[in-house]
């Protein structure tokens, strides 16, 4: 947590709005470590809150508007405390306008708020700024209006909000792992239960995160096609197998080797990367808590080579950065992390080589691509919280 970013959030505040914050919360972004779209096939995901992420802060307000500002470029958003509906007109405040009416549902009475919120999450690296955001705000709002709710729920609440107030049909990883984040631990998430644990990484290991800066196009088309084909081979490993499937989560390595080929070809071949990484998962925990970190950093390489070959949500830009990875001396593993198709790849390694692999990785990317990717240090580290005002 970036205690400078805070006083500069505070000072915003008083600037704007002419008075003090009463409440502040704290939200980490997220990285994913094993588990690529395993979660809305009911699988298992080990992922980490970071050390970057939003401060959102608030203060009751006058009447029943709310006025929401966006602190990185001093913008403002007003809306109706009782009603708080999307608008495309500064859309970046439908997230927070998501958390209050998932509030209303929880008990929440009393007028509208002052806000400012502030980060350092780097907008489409595949971070999670959004549910930073949103937690952020949960907590804050939470703490204002008196409501105690459990973690879970309030990832529900973001994860609601996304849906309805953004657009966006995503799954409950990225609200879990802000929330459940501890520092040099990995959180790792049921998503048939929702059960959570953590598990330690060591002292001796930290992840850089390498920035690709591509966006491409079709993503969301390319995520449906994925999704409706792993339901697709859900349904028909239902058919063939003597005991309960209700999602890949439940279908073996063994099993999928066994009857894919009857299969539609395309389906079987999506689905063999969630059921995989299902398994390396399972796998990865194992090792971290054996402390064979070298043996972990290979299943990161194997879960990049499934999401190439299997589930083809990579792109080249990500794909150079895992093979060049392999080569440079010191990384224990790599692969893309989140939805894919562009973003960022994560890479294992020692803090005392974070430097040197780095500028080998930016040296190397300029060379191929005619511009560096972007390389940030990331460490496990302790999820949503309020502060001290």
């Amino acid at each position: 947590m970036d205690s400078h970013l805070l006083i500069k959030a505070a000072r915003l505040f008083r600037s704007h709005f002419g008075r003090d914050h009463a409440v502040a919360a704290y939200a980490p972004g997220r990285v994913e470590v094993l588990g690529n779209h395993t979660d809305y096939n009911e699988g298992c995901v080990l992922s980490a809150a970071i050390n970057l992420g939003t401060f959102f802060l608030a203060a009751p307000a006058d009447g029943a508007i709310c006025r929401l500002i966006a602190g990185d470029i001093m913008e403002e958003a007003t809306f109706d405390a009782a009603a708080p509906v999307p608008s495309a007109a500064s859309a970046w405040a439908n997230y927070c306008k998501g958390v209050l009416a998932g509030l209303s549902g929880h008990g929440r009475s009393g007028g509208g708020f002052l806000g400012l919120f502030l980060g350092n999450l780097p907008l489409g690296a595949g971070l999670s700024s959004s549910a930073a955001l949103e937690m952020s705000a949960a907590k804050a709002l939470c703490a204002l209006y008196g409501i105690a709710l459990d973690p879970i729920t309030l990832a529900r609440i973001g994860q609601t909000a996304e849906h309805e107030f953004a657009g966006v049909k995503c799954g409950l990883l990225d609200q879990i792992t802000s929330l459940f984040g501890r520092e040099k631990m990995l959180v790792m998430s049921d998503f048939r239960s929702l059960a959570v644990e953590n598990v330690p990484l060591g002292d001796g290991v930290c992840f850089l995160m390498c920035n690709t800066n591509a966006k491409h196009a079709l993503v969301d088309g390319a995520y449906n096609e994925r999704r409706r084909k792993c339901e697709e081979a859900a349904r028909f490993f239902a058919s063939v197998l003597k005991h309960p499937v209700t999602a890949l989560r439940d279908v073996s390595w063994a099993e999928w080797q066994e009857h894919s080929g009857r299969m539609d070809p395309l389906a079987a071949r999506r689905a063999a990367h969630p059921i995989g990484e299902n398994e390396r998962v399972l796998n990865g925990r194992e090792l971290l808590r054996q402390g064979n970190l070298e043996a972990f950093g290979q299943l990161m390489f194997d879960s990049h080579r499934s999401s190439r070959e299997h589930f083809e949500n990579s792109c080249r830009e990500l794909d150079f950065l895992v093979d060049t990875a392999r080569k440079v001396p010191g990384v224990l593993g790599a692969r893309l992390s989140g939805g894919g198709f562009g973003g960022s790849a994560v890479l294992l390694v020692h803090p005392r080589d974070a430097a040197v692999i780095g500028q080998a990785m930016t040296t190397a990317y300029r060379r191929e691509f005619g511009h560096p990717c972007d390389i940030r240090v990331i460490t496990p580290s302790a999820g949503a919280r309020l502060v001290a005002p």
